[in-house]
């Protein structure tokens, strides 16, 4: 069961330092995103988040974010 939902807003650390944005998308099956197969199962969901300060979208793994 994912521990965020869609609409949260969370950070993760990123090459540039810390980063944050809101939850746009929950993956909880595999899906391929830009052009790479990720994993994702209803026990280890995987979300699709869009940056505060830019339109970049990332994918994460629960693990590596924190809510804000």
């Amino acid at each position: 069961m994912a521990k965020y939902s869609i609409g949260d807003h969370v950070c993760w650390n990123s090459e540039a330092g810390r980063v944050s944005g809101k939850i746009i998308k929950i993956h909880t099956s595999d899906f391929t995103y830009k052009g790479h197969n990720r994993r994702a199962s209803p026990e280890q969901p995987q979300y699709e988040i869009k940056s505060d300060k830019t339109d970049h979208i990332a994918a994460h793994k629960e693990e590596t974010i924190t809510a804000i």
